[in-house]
């Protein structure tokens, strides 16, 4: 038995999918399909039910899961402690960002973490922000960049790196353009594109529509703030943004601060714990990189 099988069997019970499994690890989907092969000869069962598209463990494999997950997390503590003695840090660490999120001070860091220890692998990964606190609460992602609606979320630590209001971003001629003050009864007058739900830009509207029980017209969703902008100034819909967002857009766009939203729209990076020495020296360049003025901080996502 060997810890590069299991390592292929634990990402195929998590991906339920021999293809995504194979891409997480890097390999071809044959090369998985034989190690694992390999692994249930070894152990006289099947591990998987291939009898659907979705790839389902046995009562075998769910048997084996944890048990694998330890042996993989030991053997990784080994290396750990080594490298903790000679200085050296080796391993794997996988690093989350909110999709359309532009994070130039994260690549900043990842790549001077990377100059200054080679011997880690880094993967980077997108996703909505709901779905990388889950992977950071389970372990799967190591250190996330997200939007946020509160400080930090449960049982996880966090860094703020923006806090900003919410805006309402429209064309030239827009109606509401010509109001003094523009509440959130006000956009829900008129259809709304924005982030989808698991966002933490849509949570921090989601939240503010509740506590006015208003229920505004989601007309047009998109992960991307170039597609809201370009949506928004095409009449189509009222842009629901941050204010860095809408910054970009000045030059079609006017943006009106949402003024009884007083929830900020956050981005943070957030992580479970600092055991892992790759994650905390990546920390020290994350709060360094993010310390840094610049034009291209960060977007909220």
């Amino acid at each position: 038995m060997e810890l590069r099988q299991l390592e292929y069997f634990v990402a195929v019970a998590e991906e339920q999918n021999f293809t995504r499994a194979a891409e997480r690890v890097h390999i071809s989907q044959s090369g998985v399909s034989a190690q694992i092969r390999r692994l249930e000869r070894e152990l006289g069962a099947e591990l998987f039910d291939r009898s659907a598209r979705t790839a389902t463990l046995t009562v075998a494999g769910k048997a084996a899961l944890e048990h694998a997950r330890a042996a993989l997390a030991a053997a990784g503590a080994v290396g750990r402690a080594v490298g903790e003695v000679t200085g050296l840090i080796r391993g794997r660490i996988t690093v989350g960002m909110v999709i359309g999120c532009t994070v130039t001070p994260l690549f900043d860091a990842l790549a001077a973490f990377h100059r200054a220890h080679p011997g880690v692998e880094i993967s980077l990964l997108e996703d909505s922000s709901e779905r990388l606190v889950e992977g950071v609460r389970g372990d799967t992602v190591d250190l996330a960049l997200v939007g946020a609606a509160s400080a930090a979320p449960d049982g996880l630590e966090a860094m703020t790196i923006i806090s900003e209001r919410l805006v309402a971003a429209v064309p030239d001629g827009h109606p509401l353009t010509r109001r003094r003050r523009v509440v959130l009864r006000d956009l829900a007058a008129y259809p709304i594109v924005c982030m989808p739900p698991g966002t933490g830009l849509r949570a921090v509207f989601d939240q503010a529509c509740a506590a006015q029980s208003l229920q505004p017209v989601i007309a047009l969703q998109a992960s991307a703030a170039d597609a809201i902008a370009d949506l928004a100034a095409r009449g189509l819909a009222v842009a629901v943004l941050s204010d860095s967002m809408a910054e970009r857009y000045r030059d079609r766009l006017t943006a009106l601060t949402v003024d009884d939203v007083e929830i900020p729209a956050l981005l943070a990076l957030i992580w479970k714990g600092t055991h892992n020495p790759a994650v905390r020296e990546l920390l020290v360049y994350g709060r360094r990189a993010f310390a840094q003025p610049g034009p291209d901080r960060g977007e909220t996502g």
